[in-house]
């Protein structure tokens, strides 16, 4: 299974669209407080839609919580302060669960679990005059690289609630 954690999340709306996407591709969430907003709070429910009632989803008071939950996580950490591009490194074992960290918004991982962790540290390439790109829209880019390794292990690869021939059938209604 793949694991998102989020570290200190600030923004309601990006750690909504995250739930969303969680549960889209059945990731399991961890969130790693502390956090300035409440979990509960509407504006996570409105982005998250009702898609956030199927999420499978853990909170941790602290990141000694988080790493006493799961002492042998193999833990990847996104950062702009890595040489190593994301989609170098082989995710394609189903087997083991993949955790991939993201940090805070506006300060990222902390530079020490960096330091500690650098050959697990990848980084989204991007031009040099840019700092960051949107954290839940990083999460998508990297969960979708995971699951492209995998072969989109167990999700639907063909329209599932419409019909798969959905489009064909309706420009038939047309002819």
């Amino acid at each position: 299974m793949i694991h998102i954690v989020l570290f200190q999340p600030e923004k309601p709306q990006n750690t909504g669209n995250i739930m969303r996407t969680c549960v889209a591709v059945n990731a399991h969430l961890d969130i790693i407080g502390p956090i300035s907003f409440s979990i509960d709070s509407k504006d996570l429910k409105r982005v998250g839609m009702d898609y956030i009632d199927n999420l499978k989803f853990s909170y941790f008071n602290d990141l000694d919580s988080f790493y006493k939950e799961y002492p042998n996580a193999d833990i990847y950490y996104v950062t702009r302060y890595s040489k190593n591009v994301y989609s170098n490194f082989d995710f394609s074992n189903t087997i083991n669960d993949i955790f991939v960290m993201f940090g805070r918004e506006s300060t990222g991982i902390p530079h020490d679990m960096l330091r500690a962790n650098s050959e697990k540290c990848a980084r989204l390439p991007m031009v040099p005059e840019a700092r960051s790109l949107n954290l839940s829209n990083c999460v998508a880019i990297v969960v979708y690289e995971i699951l492209r390794q995998q072969k989109f292990n167990d999700l639907s690869t063909a329209e599932a609630i419409k019909g798969e021939d959905f489009l064909d059938n309706e420009l038939s209604k047309f002819k």
